[in-house]
C-alpha cells in the first residue's frame, strides 16, 4: 500500500511538475557550434553511451539533483524512465567502470549558469527560464 501511494504521489507530482513548465529543452553553450541534436543523441549523451558531440568535441552532461521535479521530468521524457530506475542504470554501469554519470548540480540557476560558461556543457531547462548564453538543441515533447 506504502509503495503504490509513494508511486502515486510521484506520478503526480510529475503531472504537476510539467504542466507548470514550459517546453522541456536541451541547451548548450551559444558558442557551441551545434545547432540542432536528435533526441537518440541526447539520449546517448546523458545515458553515458557517448561521451561527445557529433562533431568530436567532449560533451559535459550537467544534470538537476534526483528530487528535482524537473529531472523527473526530463527523464520521463527523454527515455521514459523514474528516477530510482535512472539511478540504478547509473550504479549498474558505476560498477562496471564503463560511464560516468552527468555531473548533478544544486539547482536550475547553477545548470544553466554553467552551460553558459562552459562551451562544452549541455544541460536542460523548461523553455520560459533560458538566459542569455545557452542555445536549444532539442526541444522534447
Amino acid at each position: 500500500m506504502r509503495r503504490s501511494l509513494a508511486t502515486l504521489l510521484a506520478a503526480a507530482g510529475s503531472i504537476w511538475a510539467s504542466m507548470a513548465l514550459g517546453d522541456l529543452v536541451v541547451v548548450v553553450n551559444a558558442s557551441n557550434p551545434v545547432e540542432q541534436l536528435s533526441r537518440s543523441e541526447v539520449v546517448d549523451i546523458y545515458m553515458g553511451r557517448r561521451a561527445t558531440f557529433p562533431d568530436g568535441r567532449t560533451a559535459l552532461p550537467i544534470d538537476l539533483p534526483s528530487d528535482s521535479p524537473l529531472r523527473e521530468a526530463y527523464y520521463r521524457s527523454l527515455v521514459d524512465k523514474t528516477i530510482p530506475q535512472i539511478n540504478s542504470y547509473w550504479a549498474r554501469l558505476l560498477f562496471t567502470g564503463r560511464a560516468t554519470p552527468p555531473r548533478a548540480l544544486s539547482d536550475l540557476d547553477s545548470v544553466l549558469e554553467t552551460v553558459a560558461e562552459n562551451r562544452d556543457a549541455i544541460g536542460y531547462a523548461d523553455s520560459d527560464h533560458l538566459p542569455p548564453g545557452v542555445k536549444v538543441v532539442l526541444t522534447l515533447q
